[in-house]
């Protein structure tokens, strides 16, 4: 399923009415038809019905709550219009569709300015539910002002919101709150769900959601060409490589983990295992021969190796011919949790990552130091995935943790294009870049996910998956559903908090043999987008 930016749906938008020769009344006598089935399905009947109060800009955003309100007064709703502008001032297919319900009799309220709105605010406790058709996608400033005093207004009536194309305040792309939003409890979009309706905390404020079909060509829509997906259980079927019914362990794939230190034994062993439990058929765990007879106990189904380590019981630059020895044979390198951050190690880092004749997935302290060595990443001639939470990109891009979260798509496609990489960026809404450009927002998981050792489980899977054969953007979808998909079952079988990596990561078979087991069809938005 495609995702769009402003920009995109703008495009859309122009060439289906230039190129195509659909007029935009149409789009938007679509659009207001559309929504309002959805209202009256959801937020109209939350009310329990009564009066509905429309609250409308000038613009197109407004001329779509103005062909609301006229459907829902001709089945007989009482429905006011309250204009945030002078009526003059509506022009183009707002102005018709405000004339068309002007001349039906549906009562329109010019609140040009703050003054008339204080005037009439006291008389706005009427309606039952609200339609918010104030701000449309293209807001990229914060609120103030007159709307500003509308929006907390609207919000504070406690009432039943829907928001039209999107609540206004929301920044379409990222998904930002631009100083204030409104808190819709539905939401009905046009052509395509935005980018900011699926990332938090555009989620929270956008509530149930649904794509309204409003006509636009799908030839048109493959020319403006949107570069944003969402990852769902359908789209992670797709991905699935069915196993061979004369599979062995020799033609499943061969797994090399480099992790682990003093301390921090746990990070390997779970690496290692949660790629067994991701379907490897081998796995070779190289650590420190200090805490190599510990790993070995910790991870009876793989295979261990002690390698050559620091006087502090890290790894050492003298291991890199080792592990170079112990990739012939294997399919993937998974490297980086919990092998700290010791130069001496960092350098190890640096010469394999431009040496390794393997795929590589890196991780935890392998970002970390990676952070300070980035141009060896143009140096690399095998396919890499980067798995980091915020404070690891921050470290990784020198950039603030907020400033990335701000804008995490934007910030994860910049990354993996400038540096070859395919990056995952950790989080709710986990959000998966490929060195093309093309991202891809996660569905599964939840908060209960935040807990020690997750992302070494995560890390052991996607490098399963490409060690299985899946290619390095295939696994890193693929690895961040299941992974999330695993922590919504343990959610709901025990409870929202309080469960385990290693519990995550017992079920992934499950987990993984639920997903193929039948087609499972793109569901609809409104059972799916749910803060």
């Amino acid at each position: 399923m495609d995702l769009v930016t402003a920009a995109e749906m703008q495009q859309m938008d122009r060439e289906t009415i230039k190129r195509f020769g659909l007029p935009g009344r149409v789009l938007m006598e679509n659009a207001g038809r559309g929504a309002t089935a959805f209202f009256l399905e959801t937020t109209y009947r939350k009310a329990n019905g009564g009066a509905v109060g429309v609250v409308a800009g000038r613009g197109n955003n407004g001329g779509d709550g103005f062909v609301m309100a006229r459907y829902l007064y001709q089945r007989g709703i009482p429905v006011t219009v309250y204009l945030l502008s002078e009526t003059e001032r509506v022009t183009g297919d707002a102005r018709v569709n405000l004339e068309l319900i002007s001349r039906l009799g549906v009562a329109v309220i010019a609140l040009p300015d703050q003054a008339a709105f204080t005037q009439q605010a006291a008389q706005m406790s009427a309606p039952a539910v609200w339609i918010d058709a104030l701000l449309g996608t293209g807001l990229n400033a914060d609120v103030r002002g007159y709307y500003r005093s509308v929006i907390t207004f609207l919000n504070a009536t406690k009432k039943p919101i829907f928001a039209v194309d999107i609540p206004s305040g929301l920044n379409a792309d990222t998904g930002r709150v631009q100083g204030i939003c409104i808190t819709a409890d539905a939401t009905a979009t046009f052509a395509f769900a935005k980018v900011g309706h699926l990332l938090y905390p555009g989620a929270e404020h956008t509530g149930r959601l649904k794509v309204i079909e409003i006509g636009i060509p799908p030839h048109i829509a493959r020319g403006v060409g949107c570069r944003q997906h969402l990852m769902t259980a359908d789209a992670a079927h797709a991905l699935l490589r069915p196993r061979d019914p004369l599979a062995h362990k020799g033609t499943t794939g061969h797994l090399l983990v480099i992790a682990g230190k003093s301390g921090t034994t746990g990070a390997a062993a779970m690496a290692a295992m949660a790629a067994l439990r991701a379907g490897a058929g081998l796995v070779t765990l190289g650590c420190p021969q200090g805490v190599q007879p510990l790993v070995a106990q910790q991870t009876l189904e793989a295979m261990t190796v002690g390698l050559a380590e620091t006087p502090l019981g890290g790894l050492s630059t003298e291991a890199l011919p080792q592990i170079l020895g112990l990739s012939a044979g294997r399919r993937c390198v998974a490297l980086g949790p919990g092998i700290g951050t010791e130069a001496e190690t960092g350098d190890l880092l640096e010469a394999l990552v431009s040496r390794s004749p393997l795929p590589l997935v890196i991780d935890a302290d392998g970002l970390n130091l990676l952070a300070e060595r980035l141009a060896v990443l143009t140096a690399a001639e095998v396919p890499i995935i980067l798995t980091p939470h915020p404070g690891e990109m921050s470290r990784l891009t020198g950039h603030p943790t907020a400033e990335l979260l701000a804008d995490r798509v934007a910030s994860a496609r910049k990354f993996a294009t400038e540096h070859g990489v395919t990056l995952v960026l950790k989080g709710a809404r986990t959000v998966v870049a490929s060195q093309g450009g093309e991202v891809w927002i996660n569905l599964s998981g939840n908060s209960g996910m935040a807990s020690g050792g997750m992302g070494d489980v995560l890390t052991g899977i996607i490098a399963a998956l490409v060690t299985q054969g899946s290619s390095p953007e295939a696994a890193a979808r693929l690895g961040v559903y299941l992974h999330g998909a695993a922590g919504d079952r343990l959610a709901a079988t025990m409870g929202p908090q309080g469960y385990l990596a290693s519990d995550l990561m017992a079920i992934l078979p499950e987990t993984i043999s639920q997903l193929a087991s039948a087609h499972h069809p793109e569901q609809p938005l409104t059972d799916i987008l749910l803060p």
